[in-house]
């Protein structure tokens, strides 16, 4: 079956969750704020729940259409062949968001297009009550100055939730953000990746499963796992092709250090979840005390700023220990998100060669990048 699926993105990582599908053979249709929409066909909506590192969900689009009153939605929902996704025993919830629209009222809208849903399978199945006692589908409704988009979600829980995170700190990263920042340098197999601010480990852990090739969504469900129309062999082959992809010969070479004795024990635990824990170093370090063992190095970091965790005092003793190892070497690279909009000057005397604007949770924060001198590294 020819299917449009959309993953839906954190803003700004739209690029990178593009390149993440093409890189699984998918023709992308269209890429905007938050979402890429792709074609593709059952085992592509496998494939994506997989694989996808940056993406928040995979999403089946049922229809798009214009609709300024509430009968529009209604008929235009009714419309839809539902029946070729959910049995007569299936369970459906409806959930929305309405920008810009003339149909405001969100709880209305999930209610007509429910209704809606409910009165097309009653004529298919000639049924007047639903058991509900099936998979579920939950359906999300997004309108958009008037124009309505309408998915079937096929994730459940966000991708992020690799299922690897027994134990967390103040404030983790989001896995899938972890993700993007690591695909948003040149790091590659053999080189030195450093976090000396890891906390709970989600960065170093999610660099390990990319160097190893390890699929994402390898050790978790999805609720699509349960539906009659994805056939569970196919997921069967697919997840057992994710697992003859992983690379175990892979040459890893990760640091991660913190002050916090408790946050490497949950690092260390976080790893051993995930099966990388050979190819991570866990160290209790003070980030002042980092030496460079070699030349060409990365570091990858998201350090405690002030509005997220820590205080300012211990932000300060962080950059000033940024700016000393880099000046001791420079042919190291520096990759940091933080809130500061002042840290390129202030904190390291000269602009990043990148810059990207991006949030983590509800924060805006920029991802600073800083290359090391070229004559010495390794990535070109």
């Amino acid at each position: 079956m020819k299917l449009e699926i959309i993953a839906t993105a954190t803003f700004g990582l739209e690029a990178v969750v593009k390149r993440e599908i093409e890189h699984l053979g998918y023709r992308v249709v269209q890429s905007e704020d938050a979402k890429i929409t792709f074609t593709g066909d059952e085992r592509a909506v496998i494939r994506a729940n997989l694989w996808l590192r940056s993406a928040d969900r995979v999403l089946i689009k049922m229809a798009e259409f214009k609709a300024l009153e509430f009968e529009e939605l209604f008929q235009q929902t009714k419309a839809i062949n539902w029946e070729e996704w959910i049995p007569a025993d299936g369970r459906f919830s409806v959930s929305g968001t309405s920008v810009k629209s003339k149909l405001q009222s969100v709880p209305a809208c999930q209610s007509i297009v429910k209704k809606a849903v409910v009165e097309k399978l009653k004529e298919v199945y000639g049924l007047e009550r639903f058991a509900e006692t099936g998979a579920d589908y939950p359906i999300k409704i997004t309108i958009l100055k008037d124009r309505v988009t309408i998915t079937l979600d096929t994730s459940g829980a966000g991708l992020h939730k690799r299922g690897y995170r027994t134990k967390d700190v103040a404030a983790p990263i989001k896995e899938t953000l972890a993700a993007a920042l690591v695909q948003l340098t040149y790091w590659k197999e053999g080189r030195l990746l450093v976090d000396p601010c890891c906390g709970s480990g989600t960065i170093a852990i999610e660099a390990a499963m990319i160097g190893l090739n390890i699929a994402p969504g390898l050790n978790r469900n999805f609720i699509s796992e349960y539906w009659e129309g994805i056939p569970a062999a196919i997921w069967k082959e697919e997840r057992k092709a994710a697992y003859d992809a992983i690379r175990q010969d892979a040459n890893i070479r990760i640091w991660a250090s913190d002050i916090d004795p408790k946050a490497i024990e949950a690092a260390k635990e976080n790893a051993a979840e995930a099966g990388v824990e050979e190819s991570i170093e866990f160290k209790i370090l003070d980030i002042a005390n980092l030496k460079a063992p070699e030349e060409g190095g990365i570091i990858i970091t998201n350090p405690p700023y002030g509005e997220r965790i820590g205080d300012k005092k211990e932000l300060d003793k962080i950059y000033k220990s940024l700016y000393v190892f880099f000046k001791e070497n420079p042919t190291w690279s520096l990759f940091l998100i933080t809130t500061d909009k002042n840290f390129e000057n202030v904190v390291m005397g000269r602009p990043a060669e990148r810059r990207r604007k991006l949030y983590n949770g509800r924060l805006e924060v920029c991802y600073y990048q800083f290359h090391g001198e070229k004559g010495a590294r390794n990535d070109r």
